[in-house]
């Protein structure tokens, strides 16, 4: 995967997609198994916000059979089993445990109502391939089996605990990557740091437009180019609208309200069950086993300001700890415990765009739509993704593609519910890794499996770079430091063959280095090393790169926290609807 904004200038595409996140990469995905020529553009890195800012689950939305969207969480429902079968290494299942109190709402009838509905509506969830992927029904258990299994739940009330099951992502940010991997395959082309400014048009029919492409700043040399294609797909996610403002000629036809989600990662505190917890002040939240740590999450508050200034500062961490500890009064967590925190912006459709009340977003819905500029407003050759969630992110660019297809006459049909991703071709994933730790005898059964988790079936490729080279094999197999089971390798492929640009693409979103909190200064100078050897950085540009990534394990300074509440922290954050 190389990214060449002067050959992509040069071609002309069926479909140009603006935005590498996760409702970008699939519709890149499956729009290249179609056969239709595809450009994709990013102006990040690739799953930079929202995607790799989520809670990692792909779930069917408990929550949403009290709102009544019985139709979202079918969908959601049947797309979990999907992910679960096409990124057999990236999607496993979850228990949770959920306590009950009382004889309301929060109790066990009631409950285990909902449970039996939610279970009816997923009836198809063993229609996967791995039987370790099978996802039982719920179950009851007594007061003493909930406090043996989670001790900090609140005692005051508890009349024992319905468990239920849902699935987890390995890493998101790998999984919209593969997409895109994906795509390329099958012949599109992909660019991160390409920053799209405008829209060419022509004048279509009386008193119509149609998009013709897209202006794109290249934001390591600032040239600028124009990539031309048929149609044009908005996916830019919580900068959805603002793309719509330059499609439409400063006028969105639609509106979104931008929520913020704060997570934070602490030690393991739950075994191998998740929690999902109601709190008294705050809303719900869930405690989350993930790679030997514990994710806690997430807040739910309208972020009113410009989605690239959103960020976490110490005020969030403070409102979200009393949430938890009103909820979980036994884990007592206090800042210390906090080892590392990061936010996402979930794009919501704004149903009255011009009211005039407060907006909220824990109880606006998650459902998608796929807007028909040229129904709209007269622009043909452009349509615009709103809304959505992980979960449906696939059937959402199911719907984008078939409506690109019918403007470009192509009669088509979508392959992604069958297809596995890029990597995704392993079988059973317990099997897999017990074959490659036999054909990897050489290496840790560790460093495999972690290789197996990223990469999947493309492990070989990835190993293989270390050959590209004469003389590099003997230090790329080695890991980066003696605690970490990253190997060199996978510093140079990224780089190599994904687009690996600055330090933070590789901790954060190619080898998850840095999404567990600061990976330690002895692996961030080996990744920079690595790193500088191929792009050609002097001792500057190190500096420079090793300072920006700092910044993203810091929260906001004093001044930006301050300037923020007004704009996103006018209520108390409430529980979480990721």
């Amino acid at each position: 995967m190389q990214r060449d904004l002067k050959k992509m200038s040069a071609t002309d595409y069926d479909l140009v997609i603006v935005g590498g996140g996760v409702t970008g990469a699939t519709t890149a995905w499956d729009a290249s198994l179609r056969g239709l020529k595809v450009a994709l553009l990013e102006k990040e890195d690739f799953a930079h916000a929202t995607t790799s800012g989520s809670s990692k689950l792909v779930h069917g939305g408990l929550r949403y059979l009290v709102n009544g969207e019985l139709k979202l969480v079918r969908e959601s429902l049947r797309e979990r089993r999907i992910w679960e079968n096409i990124a057999p290494h990236m999607v496993h299942p979850l228990p949770f445990v959920l306590p009950t109190y009382g004889y309301g709402m929060k109790g066990g009838p009631v409950l285990s109502i909902g449970l039996a509905f939610y279970d009816l509506l997923s009836y198809d969830r063993n229609w996967v391939s791995d039987d370790d992927k099978k996802i039982p029904g719920f179950r009851s258990i007594s007061r003493d089996e909930a406090l043996a299994l989670m001790p900090s739940l609140k005692k005051d009330g508890l009349t024992g605990a319905k468990i239920y099951y849902d699935c987890q992502m390995f890493a998101p940010e790998r999984l919209c990557l593969e997409c895109i991997e994906g795509a390329v395959e099958y012949g599109a082309d992909a660019a991160n740091y390409a920053e799209v400014t405008g829209f060419e048009s022509e004048t279509s029919g009386a008193r119509g437009s149609r998009v013709t492409g897209v202006r794109v700043t290249d934001r390591h040399t600032g040239e600028t180019h124009v990539v031309k294609g048929k149609v044009t797909v908005n996916a830019a996610g919580p900068w959805a609208d603002e793309m719509m403002r330059l499609g439409e000629n400063g006028r969105p036809s639609r509106g979104l309200i931008r929520s913020k989600g704060i997570h934070i990662i602490t030690r393991e505190l739950s075994g191998k069950h998740a929690l999902a917890i109601q709190s008294d002040i705050g809303g719900h939240f869930f405690v989350i086993p993930w790679r030997g740590h514990t994710i806690i999450g997430t807040t739910d508050a309208v972020f009113k300001d410009e989605p690239d200034r959103v960020g976490v500062t110490e005020k969030d961490i403070r409102d979200f700890l009393s949430v938890v500890n009103d909820g979980l009064p036994g884990l007592n967590l206090k800042r210390e415990d906090v080892q590392h925190f990061y936010v996402g912006i979930r794009p919501l459709i704004d149903h009255d765009p011009n009211g005039t009340g407060p907006k909220d977003s824990y109880k606006a819905s998650r459902e998608a739509e796929v807007c028909d500029h040229e129904a709209l407003n007269g622009i043909d050759g452009f349509i615009s993704a709103l809304g959505g969630k992980w979960t449906t992110s696939r059937h959402l660019a199911e719907q984008i593609v078939d409506m690109a297809a019918g403007k470009l006459g192509r009669n088509t049909k979508c392959e992604t519910h069958c297809t596995p991703v890029y990597g995704g071709e392993i079988g059973r994933l317990k099997s897999f890794i017990a074959r490659s730790e036999k054909r990897h005898a050489g290496l840790p059964a560790d460093v495999v499996e972690n290789l197996v988790h990223f990469y999947g079936s493309r492990i070989d490729e990835v190993l293989a770079t270390a050959d590209e080279r004469q003389g590099e094999r003997g230090e790329l197999m080695r890991r980066i430091d003696a605690n970490s089971s990253v190997l060199g390798v996978q510093i140079v492929h990224a780089v190599r063959h994904e687009m690996a640009r600055h330090l933070s693409d590789v901790l954060f979103r190619r080898t998850g280095l840095g999404t567990l909190g600061h990976p330690g200064v002895a692996v961030v100078n080996r990744v920079v090393e690595l790193m500088a050897r191929e792009l050609g950085w002097d001792e500057t540009a190190m500096a420079n790169e090793m300072a920006d990534a700092h910044r993203l394990f810091e929260t906001q300074p004093p001044a930006r926290e301050d300037e923020m509440q007004g704009a996103s922290m006018a209520e108390a954050p409430k529980g979480a609807r990721s």
